[in-house]
């Protein structure tokens, strides 16, 4: 290995790799788990909550064992993957229909649900019901939130992730290098899912749900992970959607997808062409994501 390159978020050149090889190496009876661990205290691999990143590290090993780079040690199990075995399990819900004015369902009340174990279980089986990509459960740092009127009646949830490591036309709109996109990806959150229940129909209520969110959003990241984000995006399957919602909350086209997955080596299209929209939440964002 000559020249450095980036894995799972990091620079790896010829002295990491030598790192990783003199690890494996000292520790041969070792598992993949307690090597990962390790090669994240040694190079200090952690979350912004100090959270060391095993599983990232994992999973950088094992693309140095793609590679040819290393020699990892037999698998003793299967990686514990909570998502694996998830069940949703269904829940009771009221499907009147809801119609009529914004204004008559007003005040809104707009739930982040971090500290809200019972109506997760129920934000959880709506999206797994009635979303189109369907549910089974968010990882990473994610925000969710339920939206009801003041009855108390559901109207929408939202998730909010991780963004997605690198797409065109946001890194253009950003003005972002490699580098600085590897440094404060951490700072733009990806609004992966997005539901208004189907037997809803109030005029303008999309657009209206999505700007109180942008106004709160940076400080319930900030209570939940140390950090504030400074932009939103998205990504609209063309045909399926027109992105209505995103353009009257003055969210900002940024182009399309090339419809691949990250794993799309030899440029096949493999998933639907998306349009990416994008919502700076601070008039600096471009001075906050490159420094």
């Amino acid at each position: 290995m000559e020249k450095s390159l980036v894995l799972q978020g990091r620079f790896i050149g010829p002295a990491e790799l030598a790192q990783v090889r003199g690890l494996l190496a000292a520790h041969p009876d070792w598992s993949r788990y307690r090597l990962s661990c390790e090669l994240c205290r040694v190079w200090n691999w952690r979350s912004l909550t100090g959270q060391i990143k095993d599983m990232a590290a994992r999973t950088l090993l094992l693309k140095m064992e793609q590679r040819g780079w290393v020699a990892l040690p037999a698998r003793r199990r299967l990686s514990p993957n909570r998502m694996r075995h998830k069940q949703i399990r269904p829940l009771p819900h009221p499907t009147d229909p809801i119609a009529g004015s914004l204004s008559e369902l007003q005040p809104l009340q707009i739930q982040e649900l971090s500290r809200q174990p019972e109506a997760r279980l129920l934000f959880d089986w709506l999206l797994h019901q009635y979303h189109y990509l369907g549910y089974t459960g968010a990882v990473g740092q994610n925000v969710k939130y339920l939206v009801r009127d003041r009855q108390g009646r559901a109207l929408a949830c939202l998730l909010f992730g991780a963004a997605a490591w690198k797409t065109q036309g946001r890194d253009a709109f950003i003005g972002w290098a490699a580098a600085q996109r590897q440094a404060q990806l951490h700072q733009v959150a990806n609004n992966s899912r997005f539901l208004i229940l189907p037997w809803v129909r109030v005029p303008e209520l999309a657009s209206h749900i999505l700007g109180r969110v942008a106004r709160r959003i940076a400080a319930d990241w900030l209570g939940r992970y140390g950090h504030r984000v400074a932009l939103l995006e998205t990504f609209v399957e063309q045909g399926r959607f027109r992105g209505s919602c995103y353009r009257a909350a003055n969210w900002i086209g940024a182009g399309q997808t090339q419809g691949r997955t990250r794993q799309d080596r030899r440029h096949v299209l493999q998933t639907p062409v998306k349009d990416v929209w994008v919502y700076p939440l601070r008039a600096d964002f471009r001075k906050v994501l490159c420094p």
